[in-house]
């Protein structure tokens, strides 16, 4: 199994789109569960992470981290 490099704050592509016909969404909580929220309509959605891994299609883009 290959695990995906995503993380707080990206915005990925699940298999299915959102009933409002987008696709994209922002991952905004990570642990044992995601949660992530729709770019278009703000529906948020907790999922375990297992169920998240098996849903998700790619990574759209990374969110941008700052060192300090």
């Amino acid at each position: 199994m290959v695990q995906q490099d995503y993380g707080l704050h990206d915005v990925v592509e699940m298999k299915k789109p959102h009933p409002c016909k987008n696709n994209s969404w922002e991952i905004i909580r990570m642990g044992m569960d995601i949660r992530i929220k729709c770019l278009k309509c703000g529906q948020m959605v907790m999922m375990p992470r297992r169920e998240f891994e098996k849903k998700m299609k790619k990574v759209l883009t990374k969110a941008e981290e700052t060192v300090e």
